[in-house]
């Protein structure tokens, strides 16, 4: 069985909603920014791997707003992946899989999860530890496609600095509950990318000092 992440309780704000279907209020303020990423910089066709699905939100509007995409959310946490699937049931959106259990942490993922042509992956790198982190991005580059893109979403430090008082309070707070975990590097992640074989595509400014950052398998 895949490790559980003991995550914060400040890490996450979901709350049950209508027929199973959680609700974090997050999801629905950044999910128009993140489709606007995901047009501008994924496929028109092709498999899609959603890491850390969470509530569904997500999986269920842009899996309805790119019908090329055939969409598999995944998520370790049962509750959320109920969540994913009432989600889906709600909408009927024929593109969306049922949600796979997966911890993107876990080393060994890569190998049995291959041929994705787009890894989304939203704000989930402040809330796992360094080691996670980049274990999760070598097992993201070994499931891609050739030429396949990973795109992910959160906030970053910038050249080792917090660019709010909000976000440092923020990072402070993760550190103070598990000081595994908190905000990384935005220059570090970008090697990390590097040595697990990706090139970088681009960085985007998004909403909330958070950015979008565009990596893709070369071969």
């Amino acid at each position: 069985m895949p490790r559980r992440l003991d995550l914060p309780d400040s890490a996450s704000t979901a709350t049950p909603g209508e027929n199973g279907r959680m609700h974090a209020p997050s999801a629905e303020r950044n999910a128009a920014p993140i489709l606007d990423l995901l047009r501008h910089h994924g496929p028109e066709t092709g498999r899609v791997l959603e890491l850390a699905a969470g509530t569904g939100q997500h999986a269920v509007q842009f899996a309805a707003a790119l019908p090329g995409l055939d969409w598999q959310p995944s998520e370790i946490d049962a509750t959320r992946r109920a969540s994913i699937d009432a989600w889906a049931a709600s909408a009927s959106v024929p593109n969306l899989r049922p949600a796979i259990e997966l911890d993107a942490t876990a080393p060994g993922w890569g190998a049995v999860h291959q041929g994705y042509d787009l890894i989304l992956l939203v704000n989930l790198l402040h809330l796992i530890s360094t080691p996670e982190a980049r274990t999760l991005i070598t097992e993201a580059a070994q499931a891609l496609a050739p030429r396949g893109r990973f795109v992910f979403y959160g906030p970053f430090l910038r050249d080792g600095e917090a660019t709010s008082g909000g976000d440092a309070r923020f990072d402070a707070s993760l550190r103070a509950q598990d000081p595994e975990i908190g905000y990384k590097d935005d220059f570090e992640v970008i090697d990390w990318l590097h040595e697990a074989g990706l090139d970088l595509i681009d960085v985007v400014e998004m909403p909330a000092n958070n950015l979008g950052i565009v990596a893709h398998r070369p071969f």
